[in-house]
C-alpha cells in the first residue's frame, strides 16, 4: 500500500507559501528601482479605487525593513498552515487576506493608505490557534501551544494600545478575527491521509 493525501500535497502548499513570499520581495524591489509607488494600491479605506489593496496590500510594503519584519513570521505559521492543512490552504489563505482586508476598507481612518503583510501573519496565527481548540486533536493543541508561545506576545499588536505610531493595529485586528473565521470554516478537521491500495 501507499499513501497520499487528498488535494495539494503538503510541498505544493509550501511552494506555495515561499512563492507569496517571493512575490512580495519582487515588488520591494520593483517599488524601489522603479520611479514610482506601488503602495499607493494598497487599502484606501472606503475608497472604490482602495478596493484593489484588498488583495494588492498583503504583498506591499512601505521599505524593506517592514518586508523583512512580516517575512519570518509569515514563512513561519504560513508553513505551519501549509503542512497542516495542505488541501484548504488556499482557501484559508484567500479567507484571511479577502475578509481581513474587506473589514479594513470599510473600518480604516480616512485619508490613509494601509500595506503590508502583517494582518495575515495575525490571520495564520489566529487560525491555528483557534484550530487548536476547535479539532481538539493533539497535533493542533500541540501547534497552537507553540505558535502561543513563539508569537503570542504580537497579539498585543491587535489592539490600538498596543503599537507605534504608523502601525495599523486595525489590520492586526481585521486579520486576527479573519483567521478566527478561517479556522471555523475549514479547520474542523485537519486533512487526513488516505491509503491507497497498489
Amino acid at each position: 500500500m501507499t499513501t497520499a493525501t487528498k488535494g495539494p500535497s503538503g510541498l505544493a502548499a509550501l511552494i506555495g507559501v515561499f512563492v507569496l513570499v517571493g512575490i512580495m520581495w519582487l515588488l520591494e524591489a520593483f517599488d524601489a528601482v522603479i520611479p514610482g509607488d506601488l503602495d499607493g494600491y494598497g487599502i484606501e479605506s472606503r475608497e472604490p479605487d482602495g478596493l484593489i489593496g484588498i488583495v494588492a496590500a498583503p504583498f506591499l510594503h512601505a521599505d524593506f525593513a517592514h518586508l523583512m519584519a512580516n517575512t519570518v513570521p509569515f514563512l513561519v505559521l504560513g508553513s505551519i498552515v501549509a503542512l497542516r492543512y495542505p488541501s484548504r490552504f488556499w482557501a484559508i489563505a484567500l479567507t484571511i487576506i479577502g475578509i481581513g482586508g474587506l473589514g479594513v476598507w470599510l473600518l480604516g481612518p480616512s485619508n490613509t493608505v494601509m500595506v503590508g503583510a502583517s494582518g495575515v501573519v495575525f490571520g495564520f496565527l489566529t487560525f491555528l490557534l483557534t484550530a487548536g481548540v476547535l479539532t481538539r486533536h493533539w497535533l493542533d493543541v500541540a501547534i497552537a501551544l507553540g505558535v502561543l508561545f513563539l508569537y503570542g506576545g504580537i497579539l498585543i499588536g491587535a489592539l490600538p494600545f498596543g503599537v507605534e505610531a504608523g502601525v495599523s493595529w486595525l489590520g492586526h485586528l481585521m486579520g486576527a478575527a479573519a483567521g478566527i473565521l478561517a479556522a471555523f470554516l475549514f479547520a474542523r478537521k485537519a486533512d487526513r491521509v488516505v491509503h491507497v491500495p497498489q
